[in-house]
């Protein structure tokens, strides 16, 4: 009998009758590992004999799972899918993953990214490209690529991601999942390795909402290490999920996403928006009022200029510390100067040394009024127009970007002289102001998986999930494992 294609809640209830035991998940799960990792290339390492506790009463526990690899964990390779950490150890474990252990949960692999997490397309992984379950020869985006592709192929109920653009939420649309990034600091950062401080979020991929609800439920919780992190005891997100939405109100941004807007959309575009639109319509049914408003064009044209600004220039300062003389690999050189650069030439991918130097160009003291004061100020007034809109709507409901994910050696164009940067970034948005958001599935197109993703406001997660499971349950999507080549 298989078992890793259920959800957490089934496989506990399994778990409290006796009807099956943590190792036989365990073995499972290991073994699932080794047959995806050949398809799709989507770990870094294998925790071959993980420790297996005992079940009892905590719905994580004896739960296989795995951990993206820019997650600190004792004892065991960390890379953050760099050259420049691949024979790191760390001595110290992330609150994140500690408190999922607390649980009783047992990791089972260390998934592959985009090195550090900057990249969106999961080919940037010191192992290889990792390859989407649905189609091989498909991108599954990043960054959490490793853990998309994993959880979408059944391997475990849930892995842990990052997100500091939409590198949770976008793998979840491409593979057919759900991801969750919750309001910024309600999970520590401790340990997480920090790409882009003021964007960068904890959160998972799980293949229901209910899931997504119990895992951030464990990871969550103030951290004296992470200043950041707020106390969210108050909060119970699983309990509170009851599917009752009638007279919420939902906005979406129509000058972003209806068709109208647009000239020659191809055919791929327009079954994603009018898709889009016919899950809205299921919505209405559920209670929901959904209404589109247009916001300034001029606006919503800075978001991908303005998080390339922020997140280069913090990354640049953050690993500033990957020199190969405190720990990674050491550089050749007659000195320390040398040796830091031969480090971080040969050990940094072109897209990664490109992200560096716009940062250090930002940064730069004469520099820094134009891009990097003006980035924050637009930033600003993309997150003060949300928290507007907020006030009347419950949260912003919007396609995830264009269509499906793109062929690995061909990316798309979906609109032919048009600019869709901003559907293909408007999830940034959740990051500007740490807001709670969500990608679930919402169809298929060409045999391909498509996602619709939800945000809210600061410390309204509790809504953001209720509406999505709301959502989930009118649809045939949830815990969906991915087929290729089917639906």
């Amino acid at each position: 009998m298989m078992y890793m294609n259920k959800t957490i809640e089934e496989l506990h209830e399994l778990l409290k009758k006796g009807q099956v035991t943590p190792k036989e998940l365990v073995d499972e799960s290991l073994k699932l590992s080794k047959e995806v990792q050949e398809k799709c290339n989507a770990f870094v390492t294998i925790i071959d004999k993980p420790k297996i506790m005992p079940a009892n009463e905590n719905m994580l526990s004896g739960i296989p799972f795995g951990i993206k690899d820019n997650y600190s964990t004792e004892g065991i390779l960390s890379t953050g899918s760099s050259n420049t950490l691949k024979d790191y150890v760390p001595f110290y474990t992330a609150t994140a993953v500690k408190n999922l252990e607390k649980c009783g949960a047992i990791a089972i692999n260390k998934t592959a990214l985009d090195e550090f997490g900057m990249g969106g397309t999961g080919t940037t992984c010191h192992t290889g490209t990792v390859r989407n379950p649905w189609n091989l020869k498909r991108m599954c985006a990043g960054s959490s690529s490793g853990s998309a592709a994993a959880v979408a192929s059944g391997v475990y109920p849930f892995a842990l991601g990052s997100d500091t653009g939409d590198s949770i939420r976008k793998p979840a649309a491409y593979c057919g999942i759900v991801g969750y990034k919750p309001t910024y600091g309600m999970i520590s950062r401790y340990g997480l390795f920090p790409f882009a401080s003021s964007l960068d979020h904890c959160g998972c991929l799980t293949r229901s909402v209910k899931d997504a609800a119990i895992v951030v439920d464990a990871m969550k919780g103030i951290d004296k290490n992470d200043q950041t992190s707020w106390d969210s005891s108050n909060i119970h997100l699983y309990e509170s999920i009851d599917g009752k939405v009638k007279g919420k109100k939902l906005f979406y941004i129509k000058n972003v996403v209806d068709l109208e807007y647009y000239q020659n959309p191809t055919e791929e575009f327009v079954s994603h928006i009018n898709n889009f639109h016919k899950t809205l319509e299921i919505l209405e049914k559920c209670g929901v009022t959904v209404e589109g408003i247009e916001i300034d064009r001029n606006l919503l044209n800075a978001i991908p200029s303005v998080y390339v600004c922020l997140s280069c220039a913090e990354a640049t300062s953050n690993m500033s510390n990957l020199t190969g003389i405190i720990f990674g690999p050491r550089g050749n050189g007659k000195n320390i100067n040398e040796m830091m650069k031969d480090h971080r030439t040969k050990g940094f991918s072109p897209l990664i040394k490109r992200r560096f130097v716009i940062g250090s160009y930002i940064l730069q003291k004469e520099n820094q009024e134009k891009y990097f004061v003006n980035a924050q100020r637009v930033r600003r007034l993309i997150v003060d127009k949300m928290k507007e809109l907020f006030k009347t709507y419950d949260g912003l409901i919007m396609p995830v970007g264009t269509g499906i994910a793109p062929l690995l050696d061909n990316p798309k164009d979906s609109v032919s002289n048009d600019d869709v940067s901003v559907l293909e970034e408007h999830l940034q948005i959740g990051n500007f102001g740490g807001f709670p958001s969500i990608t679930i599935p919402d169809g298929f197109i060409d045999d391909m998986p498509v996602g619709i993703n939800i945000t809210g406001n600061c410390y309204d997660d509790i809504n953001v999930l209720n509406i999505a499971y709301a959502l989930e349950r009118e649809m045939p999507y949830k815990n969906q494992i991915a087929k290729e080549g089917m639906k």
